[in-house]
C-alpha cells in the first residue's frame, strides 16, 4: 500500500534543535540565531524556522540559551523579609515591568540577618544578570566592597557609597516632619517613636527627620524606644510606650503599629480616645485595621517599576551610577489619630467618659465598712478541697452547684437545666488584666445574659468579680492606673487572686465557699480572702438570687485601700464587688434615691436597680447592701456595670489581723421593674 510521505520524522518525546532544523531544512546554528532573535538570518529562513518550530511545538533550552546568548534574563531582588507586604509591593513592581522586556525575577529573602546579606547576594549574582537590593542593612563598607562584584545592580531605600551604583528611595526626612506637623496640629506634644532595625537606611532617615521637626517644633517631648519591624515586636513593646506617658506614636512600619493597635485594645487603652497611632508604608491592610491607620503613604509598586527601570538602564549603558530617584510621601490620615486626650480624664478605665451633670451627693470621707478580728475559730471555716455538689429546693425548681472541669456552675435542675452561674479560676485571664476568680456568664431563669467578660470598651471588666484598683501599690482592677496629676497610666504593677481551696456544702442553701491568695505585683502574699457564694430561688419573683460574701484579711500586714476618686479623679471612686453587665439595647438605672445614673452614682441607696431591654425581653438585676450602704459607682451610657465602692473619695485603711467584709445581694429577673417595686424586692433579697 503506498502512504504519503509525512516528512523528517523524528523521535517521541519533546522537539529538539535538530529536529527543527531538519523540518525547516536548514542547519542548527540557524535555528539558533532565530530563536534568539538575531538579525543575521534572512527573513524568510526565519519564517520558516518559526513555523516549524511552532508546528513541532519546540521550546529552546533556557540553558542552552543562556550559554549561547551569555546571559540569562532574569535578574534577582533581595530583600530583608517577604513577609512584610511593603517588600512584596516592590518585587510585584519589579516583576511587572521586567516582564514586558522578556525579564524574570528570582527572590531572596535574608530574613533580616545582614550578616548573611553580601553572601546571599553573591549566591543570587551567579544565577542572574543583574541585582535589585531592596533596604540592605549591610554596612556602608561592605556594600561598597559588595557592589562591584554584582553588577548591575540598583538599590532601593539605600543610596550607594561613592555613587558606586543608582538608587530609588524615599524622602522620609520630609514625611517624618508631616507626620509630626499633624500630631502637633492635634495638640500632641508629648511623642514616642519605635524605631526600627539599628541597620535600617530607611529608619536612620525617619529619624533625622523627628530631628528637623523638633527644630521646627521644641514644644514637643520626644521619646526614642528600639523596637523592630513586625508586629510582635509592636505587640511587645506596648508597656514601654505606655510608661512615657506619651499621647501619640509612630511607628517605624504599619506591621508595627498592628502589633501596637491589637495589644492597646487587650489592654483597654482605647485609639486614638487615649492615645494616638501613626504607621509608615501604607500597605494595603492599613486602611482596614480598627481603627482605620493614619500613616505615611508610599509608592511601593512604584519603587519596584523604577528600580527596574534604572537595572535596565545600567544594563544597556544608558544611565550612569550615582543616578539617585526620590519619591515624596504623602501622609493619610485615618482614624487612628486624634485630639490630644484631656489631661486627667474624669472616668473609670480606659474610655474618656465624663460624670453625669446631674449626678447625686457624694459620700462623706469615713468609710462604713466593718473590720473583725482574725482569731476566730478556723475550724468555723469549710475545709480545703472540693466536695460533691449542693441543692436548693424551692417549689418550682431546684438550685444545684456542679462540678464543671476547673470551674463550678450552678445550675436550676428542675426547670429546664438552666446553667445560671459559672464560678471560674480566671487562670487565663491576662496578666496585665489582674486575673482572678469571677463569675461568668451569670443568667435569668429564662437565661438571658446578665454578665459580660473582657468587653472590648474595658478589658480588664471580668463579669462579677472583686476587683480593687490599688491595694497597697498592687492593681487588681485590670488596666491602668491612675496617677495623680498624670491620669491613667500603664503600670507593672497587676496582682492576681488564686483560688486555694473550695468547697461546696447543702445549708444554708446551695453554697460555694472559696480560699483565695491575693499575691502582689511580685507574686508575694498580700492578704487571705474568704468568700461565700449563695443562691436561691425567687420563682414566684420569676428570679433568683446570689449573695456574694467576702473577708478580706490583713494577714501580711495593714493594708491601704484606695481608688482613682480618692487620688483626685472625681466620681470615679470605683473597687470592691463589681458587677459587669452583658451591653442591652436599653439600660436604665433605678434607685432608691431616684431614677437615672446621676442620681444613684455616689449615692448611698440601699439598692441599685439597672434595667435592660434586649429586643423584646426586659430583664433587671437588683443589687442590694446589707447594713449601711457604701457609695455606688455606676455606669449605663457608656458600659453597664455597677458595685459599692470601698474608697469612695477616701483611702481606707484595714489594720494588720483585722479583716474587712464585702457584702452584696444580686437579684436576676426576667422582667422590668418600675422603681415603687425596688425597696419590697430588696428587702426580699437581703433575707436570703
Amino acid at each position: 500500500m503506498a502512504t504519503a510521505d509525512a516528512g523528517p520524522r523524528r523521535r517521541s518525546g519533546a522537539a529538539t534543535i535538530g529536529d527543527v532544523a531538519d523540518a525547516a531544512g536548514v542547519s542548527r546554528a540557524t535555528v539558533s540565531r532565530v530563536m534568539n532573535g538575531r538579525a543575521t538570518v534572512a527573513a524568510d529562513i526565519a519564517q520558516r524556522v518559526e513555523a516549524a518550530a511552532t508546528r513541532l511545538r519546540y521550546r529552546p533550552s533556557n540553558v542552552a540559551r543562556s550559554l549561547s546568548l551569555g546571559r540569562t534574563n532574569t535578574i534577582a531582588l533581595m530583600v530583608p523579609d517577604l513577609g512584610n507586604p511593603m517588600f512584596q509591593q516592590i518585587l510585584r513592581g519589579v516583576t511587572s515591568a521586567a516582564a514586558p522586556e522578556g525579564y524574570r525575577v528570582l527572590v531572596a529573602d535574608t530574613g533580616e540577618s545582614p550578616d548573611d546579606e553580601a553572601e546571599i547576594a553573591l549566591e543570587a549574582r551567579q544565577r542572574c544578570d543583574a541585582l535589585v537590593l531592596v533596604s540592605p542593612r549591610m554596612p556602608d563598607d561592605v556594600l561598597a566592597e559588595l557592589l562591584p562584584q554584582v553588577g548591575p545592580a540598583v538599590l532601593v531605600n539605600r543610596t550607594a557609597p561613592q555613587g558606586q551604583a543608582p538608587s530609588v528611595s524615599v524622602d522620609y526626612v520630609r514625611g517624618m516632619r508631616a507626620v509630626v506637623d499633624h500630631l502637633v496640629s492635634l495638640g500632641h506634644t508629648r511623642l514616642v517613636y519605635l524605631s526600627g532595625p539599628a541597620r535600617s537606611a530607611s529608619n536612620s532617615w525617619r529619624l533625622a527627620g523627628l530631628t528637623e521637626a523638633r527644630l521646627v517644633h521644641p514644644e514637643i517631648d520626644l521619646t526614642i524606644l528600639e523596637c523592630g519591624p513586625t508586629v510582635g515586636d509592636g505587640y511587645a513593646v506596648v508597656e514601654e510606650v505606655l510608661a512615657t506617658r506619651a499621647t501619640a506614636v509612630v511607628a517605624f512600619n504599619d506591621l508595627v503599629a498592628f502589633g501596637l493597635l491589637s495589644r492597646l485594645n487587650e489592654t483597654g487603652v482605647a485609639v486614638p480616645d487615649d492615645i494616638s497611632i501613626v504607621g509608615c508604608d501604607d500597605i494595603e491592610l492599613a486602611r482596614y485595621a480598627t481603627p482605620s491607620l493614619t500613616t505615611l503613604a508610599i509608592p511601593q509598586a512604584e519603587l519596584g517599576r523604577h528600580a527596574w527601570h534604572r537595572l535596565q538602564d545600567v544594563i544597556t549603558g544608558a544611565a550612569t551610577a550615582a543616578e539617585i530617584t526620590r519619591f515624596e510621601p504623602r501622609l493619610e490620615v485615618r482614624a487612628s489619630t486624634g485630639p490630644v486626650p484631656a489631661r486627667l480624664p474624669a472616668s473609670e478605665g480606659a474610655l474618656v467618659d465624663s460624670p453625669p451633670a446631674e449626678a447625686g451627693p457624694r459620700a462623706p470621707t469615713s468609710t462604713t465598712r466593718s473590720t473583725e478580728d482574725t482569731t476566730a475559730d478556723p475550724a468555723a471555716r469549710p475545709a480545703a478541697g472540693t466536695a460533691g455538689s449542693t441543692t436548693d429546693r424551692a417549689p418550682g425548681g431546684t438550685l444545684t452547684w456542679r462540678l464543671d472541669g476547673q470551674a463550678v456552675v450552678l445550675h436550676s435542675g428542675d426547670i429546664g437545666d438552666v446553667a445560671l452561674a459559672r464560678y471560674t479560676t480566671g487562670q487565663g485571664v491576662p496578666a496585665v488584666h489582674a486575673p482572678r476568680p469571677h463569675l461568668h456568664p451569670v443568667r435569668t431563669l429564662a437565661g438571658a445574659l446578665m454578665t459580660e467578660t473582657s468587653p472590648v470598651d474595658h478589658r480588664h471588666h471580668y463579669g462579677f468579680s472583686v476587683a480593687i484598683p490599688d491595694v497597697n501599690g498592687t492593681s487588681f482592677w485590670g488596666g491602668r492606673t491612675f496617677v495623680r496629676d498624670v491620669g491613667p497610666t500603664l503600670l507593672a504593677n497587676h496582682g492576681q487572686q488564686v483560688s486555694t481551696a473550695t468547697t461546696l456544702a447543702e445549708t444554708p442553701g446551695p453554697t460555694l465557699d472559696d480560699t483565695v491568695a491575693w499575691l502582689d505585683q511580685h507574686g508575694d502574699p498580700l492578704l487571705t480572702e474568704r468568700r461565700t457564694l449563695r443562691g436561691s430561688l425567687q420563682a414566684d419573683l420569676e428570679g433568683w438570687a446570689l449573695r456574694w460574701t467576702s473577708d478580706l484579711v490583713a494577714d501580711h500586714g495593714d493594708l491601704t485601700i484606695t481608688s482613682p476618686g480618692a487620688a483626685g479623679r472625681p466620681g470615679a471612686g470605683y473597687g470592691g464587688l463589681f458587677w459587669r453587665l452583658s451591653t442591652a439595647d436599653e439600660t436604665h438605672v433605678l434607685s432608691h434615691d431616684g431614677e437615672g445614673e446621676g442620681a444613684a452614682h455616689g449615692s448611698r441607696s440601699p439598692w441599685l436597680a439597672l434595667t435592660q431591654r434586649r429586643g423584646e425581653r426586659w430583664t433587671t438585676l437588683l443589687l442590694a447592701q446589707p447594713g449601711d450602704p457604701s457609695p455606688w459607682f455606676v455606669r449605663a451610657a457608656t458600659f453597664p456595670g455597677a458595685g459599692p465602692a470601698l474608697a469612695w473619695d477616701t483611702a481606707l485603711t484595714v489594720e494588720s489581723g483585722q479583716s474587712l467584709r464585702l457584702d452584696l445581694v444580686g437579684l436576676m429577673l426576667d422582667r422590668r421593674i418600675r422603681p415603687d417595686e425596688g425597696d419590697q424586692l430588696a428587702e426580699r433579697a437581703l433575707s436570703l
